[in-house]
């Protein structure tokens, strides 16, 4: 989930105002960058739980440790909730998930090579702090053996309000919150045309990047019998801010509808001086209009429109770029691999044009089939005949392409392409990273579930 809004406090009059303002995210190609955001679990060492927020082994401590490597403190209340470091010394933040879950939200990078460098820094960053604390992270998309019961809290008052609001929703929305972990990346448009076509490949192709890289087979300690719990989780969550978008197939789709959309999904909240104010099930539509219940006569900033975003959570979502939602957190390599296989499917024009030829006569039917049945079946998920396995032999190449075209150099002789390893690892195995770590449970780790925190820890 995001942090808070780095956006202006301009007034937005009315629904043209939204729209130039997603619309002024558009960039030219020499400007596009990569923005990777990945979670993860903290737990004691010697107990295999979670971590209170509180106390001196709790992950304040673990934010408070961090600030030796030039991160700057937020806090809500008078509480440490998140940090930031200024883009002179690199950029990004460090926040908490509802559970406490651990995430960094990466600064806008150049290429693969800088995002990893990113990723590896921080998590160097973080071993070293958890090592003194008795801590460790793990990087798996649904905690293997925990319940609601063990999650802390964390003291955020935007999941305060979201955690009275998600059970009215659905069945499964305080797991998302408290028990899944994922990675995503974040990728530059160029124009309203250009926007359109990534978002369709991104949502067309969501349920494929949800095999690669599912990574959650376990809940309460045992084998579910699926591959991705954290993807079955969205689909019992909200269904009115959540799923694969339809309308962005419908002829003529742009920043005009997706905008409708979004006006159309309730508020959870408005920030004022600090404080969350509750908005729950209000219309952003009356905010425009200066009709808020909760603030009369005020109309809202850019800043209001950027948070009401980030409560929307569609299988690709649209702020001021385009978030790749659909994939488990995984281990150290998968965090580089998943921006590398969207950022050569999308930021190439020849491979884009391409990847929109193979998905063309997809149906919206099929496509939402896929959605539902990639996390039990992942690779092996039937497809016209075939399997996802098949589409994922044609996209891997496209992949490929794309990055070498790139021609983003390590200094070494290597470009981008070798972040794929572990995807095409798995496409030549036909074996996801859950099946593997499903095998191991059934195999040297004898049913014990804890075994994955020895084994898959950062």
């Amino acid at each position: 989930m995001s942090g808070p809004s780095s956006a202006s406090d301009d007034i937005l009059d009315n629904v043209q105002d939204l729209k130039a303002w997603m619309e002024a995210g558009s960039k030219p190609k020499s400007e596009w960058l990569i923005g990777t955001e990945h979670e993860k679990f903290g737990f004691n060492r010697k107990t295999l739980r979670p971590l209170p927020y509180e106390g001196d082994h709790g992950i304040e401590a673990m934010l408070r440790g961090l600030t030796r490597f030039d991160w700057e403190p937020v806090f809500e209340d008078g509480l440490l909730i998140a940090l930031y470091r200024d883009a002179a010394k690199g950029g990004g933040s460090v926040t908490l998930e509802p559970g406490g879950q651990l995430e960094l939200s990466g600064a806008p990078l150049a290429s693969i090579h800088q995002t990893c460098q990113e990723v590896n820094g921080h998590l160097t960053e973080v071993r070293a702090v958890a090592e003194e604390l008795g801590q460790g992270y793990l990087g798996l998309g649904f905690a293997p053996h925990w319940t609601l019961d063990d999650m802390p809290h964390m003291p955020k008052g935007r999941y305060q309000l979201m955690r009275d609001y998600m059970p009215t929703r659905g069945n499964r929305g305080l797991d998302m919150m408290y028990l899944s972990c994922t990675v995503q990346v974040n990728l530059d448009f160029a124009s309203e045309r250009d926007m359109v076509n990534k978002l369709r490949l991104s949502l067309a192709l969501q349920p494929l990047a949800t095999a690669l890289f599912a990574n959650s087979p376990f809940k309460n300690g045992l084998v579910t019998g699926d591959l991705s719990e954290r993807s079955l989780v969205w689909l019992d969550t909200d269904g009115q801010r959540t799923g694969m978008l339809p309308f962005a197939f419908d002829d003529g789709f742009g920043f005009d509808q997706y905008v409708d959309y979004a006006l159309d999904v309730p508020m959870y909240f408005v920030i004022r001086d600090g404080k969350y104010i509750n908005a729950m099930g209000l219309s952003f539509r009356d905010f425009l209009k200066g009709e808020l219940p909760v603030l009369p006569g005020q109309k809202p900033t850019a800043k209001d429109w950027e948070n009401h975003l980030t409560t929307l959570f569609p299988e690709a979502r649209v702020k001021r770029f385009i978030e790749m939602r659909g994939a488990d957190s995984g281990n150290w390599n998968s965090l580089c691999a998943l921006p590398a296989f969207w950022v050569g499917l999308l930021y190439d024009e020849s491979v884009l044009s391409k990847a929109l030829d193979l998905v063309s006569d997809w149906t919206l039917e099929e496509m939402a089939t896929l959605r539902r049945q990639a996390p039990h079946f992942g690779l092996q998920t039937p497809f016209r005949g075939g399997t996802l396995h098949d589409i994922a032999q044609q996209v891997i190449v496209l992949s490929e392409q794309g990055l070498g075209a790139r021609a983003q150099s390590d200094g070494l002789g290597g470009d981008e392409r070798g972040f794929l390893h572990p995807v095409i690892k798995t496409i030549a195995e036909n074996k996801t990273p859950a099946e593997r770590l499903v095998e191991r449970f059934h195999g040297p780790w004898g049913g014990d579930v804890t075994k994955v925190f020895d084994e898959n820890a950062f």
